[in-house]
């Protein structure tokens, strides 16, 4: 543990502004002084208790709950003290700066400072001492902000069965047959003179075959769980006037954007985050693209394309009413070849034929992405939108059945199942490469435990606790 560990720490734990409680937390080592400054006695473990926090001169601060979890019982695997008093930012800044000014005070027992070197938390502090104190993983932990900062229902409860160790479960479970695996390996080569052939009699390869098989559900499950935490950047593309800004605020049953008929009236970026069967897509509706000598929308069609090429998934707005014009299917053309030279291959565009209802019978031209034919005014078509916008997102699982998870886990799933697919061609060899395949397995266990923690590099846990709110 780094030396800063080693101090203790106080901070505000409740959002910033007013509100009916607020709480102050300190933790770390032997706060019993500190607990009776403030409180003026003594606290029983764990029961929270109705009293008056202290001023240095003995007048009250504010009159509230005083809870002490003694180690190794508490959040953090300290002692923690949390104080919940009335919720105005002015009297929880009087009671953290009564925390800081009582440690330095000098305990009457011992003539030294009660709490030497108590200081401010930063951010996610308190989380990552959990995690070094054992009390949660690092996938757990994570989960604690994924849950906070969840946007939709679906994403908080899968970040619950994250926090309740769900998905680490998975990974412990992936992790001990790999072990046995290595360890079958490590006695043939530590004995190959010996007569039986470990590996043969164990079954290694159908050993590593149901692994390779455990891991893909883990893969599926997790991706599943990236896409409710992360969701998916879709931006609405097409030329003016084609209805992107009805399409932005039919999606997303609200009036957004400005909707005029004449053309150019978007000239910035408008974006809105939506909910389809709880995955967050994040819609963003740009202007419309074409020739201009206009200088503000100039700016505005650079902007578009600055979005398109930063999009996960891009809808190919055209109008049915003007399909059948030749200065418009030129448009449209022209649109295409920016969009096949801009996009890589990996990004969908989804083709969105809009204004049936003004146009029932217009034909117009297939591009070779699969057609959805709408009325962004009458709502019309946009079931079809959503389903289409699901399958694109690669939304498969349903919510019951899915835990948070991040980037970084699927990245770390995916370099297991490539060391996995290496050790299969190395154990499938007719004379086994048994020094490799050891090899191939010890990496895919550290990938596996770069997810919850047990081997993780200091400059890994400073980027994922900065992200944490302070007092978490």
């Amino acid at each position: 543990m780094l030396a800063r560990h080693a101090d203790p720490i106080a901070a505000i734990a409740t959002a910033p502004g007013r509100g009916a409680v607020g709480i102050v937390r300190v933790s770390g080592k032997g706060l019993a002084p500190l607990v009776a400054a403030i409180c003026g006695r003594p606290l029983k473990p764990r029961e929270a208790t109705y009293l008056a926090f202290r001023a240095g001169d003995g007048t009250p601060i504010d009159q509230g709950l005083a809870l002490h979890f003694p180690a190794p019982h508490s959040y953090t695997g300290e002692d923690v003290l949390e104080l919940q008093a009335h919720g105005g930012p002015v009297v929880l800044q009087l009671l953290l700066a009564r925390c800081l000014e009582a440690a330095a005070e000098p305990d009457p027992a011992t003539g030294g400072p009660r709490l030497p070197r108590l200081r401010l938390a930063q951010p996610g502090e308190f989380t990552e001492r959990a995690f070094l104190n054992d009390k949660i993983d690092l996938a757990q932990a994570e989960a604690i902000a994924d849950l906070i900062d969840a946007s939709t229902e679906a994403a908080a409860r899968s970040a619950g069965r994250s926090l309740s160790g769900e998905f680490s479960r998975e990974i412990h479970t992936l992790r001990d047959a790999l072990i046995h695996l290595r360890m079958l390996v490590e006695a043939t080569l530590d004995f190959p003179d010996e007569e039986i052939d470990f590996l043969q009699q164990a079954d290694a390869q159908g050993q590593l075959l149901r692994l390779r098989e455990t891991l893909a559900r883990v893969q599926q499950r997790a991706r599943q769980g990236a896409l409710l935490r992360e969701g998916i950047k879709v931006v609405i593309a097409g030329q003016p006037n084609a209805g992107k800004s009805s399409l932005l605020n039919a999606l997303a049953g609200a009036e957004l954007a400005i909707v005029t008929p004449v053309p150019g009236t978007t000239r910035d970026v408008v974006s809105e985050t939506i909910q389809i069967e709880g995955v967050p897509l994040h819609v963003i509706d740009t202007a419309g693209l074409r020739e201009s000598e206009d200088h503000v929308e100039r700016i505005g069609i650079e902007r578009a394309w600055g979005q398109i090429e930063r999009a996960d998934a891009v809808l190919f707005l055209h109008d049915l009413t003007r399909a059948a014009l030749a200065d418009y299917r030129a448009g449209d053309e022209a649109i295409a070849r920016g969009l096949a030279d801009k996009l890589p291959p990996s990004v969908p565009v989804i083709d969105v034929w809009n204004k049936v209802d003004a146009a029932p019978d217009a034909g117009g031209p297939v591009a070779d992405h699969e057609r959805v034919a709408l009325s962004a005014r009458t709502g019309a078509g946009l079931d079809v939108l959503r389903r289409k916008l699901l399958e694109v997102a690669g939304w498969q699982s349903a919510p019951e059945g899915v835990y948070i998870a991040r980037e970084r886990h699927v990245q770390a799933l995916r370099e297991v199942a490539e060391h996995l697919d290496l050790a299969t061609q190395h154990l499938a060899a007719r004379r086994p490469a048994l020094e490799l395949l050891a090899e191939e397995l010890r990496l895919a266990q550290n990938a596996l435990n770069a997810i919850t923690g047990e081997f993780t590099s200091d400059d890994l846990l400073g980027v994922i606790f900065s992200s944490f709110c302070i007092g978490k």
